[in-house]
């Protein structure tokens, strides 16, 4: 097809490259779709003829809606090609992920992606065209159809961005690949009915807690310790740490700020009316629900050397949630609060090494409590109990008297390859080339990078450890005694006894 323009023939700019995605959707189609049409819009609107922006338009998103700053690195051509069993996880664990609109704006990135390389491949030719010997009616020609390749590629590249951010934004909301071993759905606790004095009343009694006041001061779910609680929280939190030093643990306090970039690759949402996270007002950061936040941002966006590991950490810290949606009974006392100390553990490792660290952290949460003296149960958890970053996890509930069923104390994640993709760990296997200098940024040359997989567990959630403590070793008399491993980090003390008048 041609066109006359300034007393030339020209040919139609042709768009044969958008067969696969503008065409079905140039219905109806302009009568003339020509070079100088299409450049007099786009020079008056700056933008495509509504015929085209339709066809690669992507979902809305307000106006004050900033770019997405960081990137999961997924695999989608793994998920398309096993959409089935992401479906079926997707159902099991019941995340916010729509896994249909992952997969439509997947194809569609695709398609526009080969659209703006074969503009570019035209644009390409024009331009070796205009190095020749031309004519002045050919090089004008050439010259505008240039500039409309140009500008024609800088919208579709515009839109393939906004078209991949929102893929990347929609796909990390997708969780882990459950284990096989994991069962599939939700487990129900079965109750009992053998009732002691819960630790309430029990720290009523021997002057412990202060629900009251802290109520006034800070709202509901808070509290003050007192007394022989203070000194056992500080005896739990060392005893822990100690504990976990002997098997190879590295100690570390933590930043209880951050920003909300982190907690989103951790795989927390820190937005939503059911998130567990408390956001900073005008701000992008966050208070940690947990350690592991933090520790798994130590060693965010570098290359680790492969002769590192494992990285094994333990880490003190406060911890803050919202505890959104909680209600019934385990809401009473101390067994679910807004603000509580806690001793996390967290290995980095090779992946083939991740299911034994996983079976470690399991041990060694077992070895800490049988140590205490609590009755409990490890449980692998369904999928239905998993946390998006999880690709298995065990539960370790203990007795309590006081709720009359047990209640969970610690657990136990190996989260795989999920969240070092997000936060960027790779290392360098030895069968390669490797580097000694794992500092953010410093990326050796030469050899084949892997994510690390990272694993966390706790060996101390401290007012729930205090709930199981008072609980289950109350004394006739009123009394509680303290576990022998504790005495030493108590200053000796054995006993809690009710205050003298």
């Amino acid at each position: 097809m041609a066109f006359s323009y300034r007393g030339a023939t020209l040919r139609t700019l042709k768009f044969s490259s958008c067969s696969s995605i503008l065409r079905p959707l140039l219905s109806p189609p302009p009568k003339t779709l020509t070079l100088h049409s299409l450049h007099h819009h786009m020079a008056k609107t700056h933008k495509f003829p509504p015929f085209l922006t339709r066809a690669v338009s992507v979902p809305a998103e307000k106006e004050t809606a900033k770019p997405y700053q960081w990137k999961a690195t997924i695999d989608f051509k793994w998920i398309r090609d096993n959409k089935d069993a992401v479906a079926s996880i997707i159902k099991s664990r019941n995340p916010v992920a729509d896994l249909d609109l992952v997969l439509d704006l997947y194809e569609r990135s695709l398609n526009l992606q080969k659209e703006v390389q074969q503009l570019r491949g035209e644009r390409n030719v024009v331009a070796k065209k205009m190095k020749g010997k031309l004519q002045p009616l050919e090089r004008q020609e050439l010259i505008e159809e240039g500039k409309i390749l140009k500008e024609g590629l800088l919208t579709l590249e515009e839109y393939l961005l906004k078209l991949t951010e929102k893929l990347q934004k929609e796909a990390q909301c997708i969780p882990n690949m459950a284990h096989p071993e994991v069962p599939i759905g939700y487990r129900r606790r079965r109750l009992f009915s053998n009732k002691k004095n819960d630790h309430v009343q029990l720290g009523k009694e021997l002057d412990l807690f202060d629900f009251d006041a802290a109520s006034e001061v800070s709202g509901s779910k808070f509290y003050y310790l007192k007394n022989e609680a203070v000194m056992l929280e500080m005896g739990l939190t060392n005893w822990a740490i100690a504990e976990t030093m002997k098997r190879g643990f590295t100690p570390l306090t933590t930043p209880e700020i951050v920003r909300s970039s982190l907690v989103e690759k951790c795989g927390f949402q820190p937005r939503g009316s059911n998130t567990q996270v408390y956001s900073i007002e005008d701000s992008d950061q966050c208070l940690t629900g947990t350690a592991e936040i933090p520790v798994g941002g130590i060693h965010m966006d570098s290359i680790l050397a492969d002769s590192q590991f494992p990285l094994k950490y333990v880490a003190y810290s406060h911890c803050f949630r919202t505890e959104a949606g909680a209600a019934g009974s385990a809401t009473r006392g101390l067994y679910r609060v807004h603000q509580f100390s806690k001793v996390e553990m967290f290995i980095l490792c090779r992946p083939e090494d991740s299911d034994s660290f996983h079976q470690e952290l399991i041990e060694i949460e077992e070895d800490l409590f049988l140590s205490l003296g609590l009755h409990f149960k490890t449980l692998d958890m369904a999928t239905g109990g998993l946390g998006a970053p999880a690709h298995r996890k065990f539960d370790v509930e203990a007795w309590m008297p006081g709720l009359g069923r047990y209640g969970e104390i610690s657990s136990a994640s190996n989260c795989t390859d999920y969240q070092s993709r997000r936060l960027g760990i790779r290392f360098r296997p030895s069968t390669e080339q490797t580097s000694s200098n794992s500092n953010k940024g410093k990326k050796a040359n030469a050899g084949t990078t892997q994510f690390v997989h990272t694993l966390n567990a706790t060996a101390c959630a401290v007012p729930r450890m205090i709930e199981c403590l008072l609980e289950n070793f109350q004394q006739e008399d009123g009394s509680v005694v303290i576990p022998e491993p504790l005495r030493p980090f108590m200053g000796g003390l054995d006993q809690i006894r009710q205050k003298r008048q």
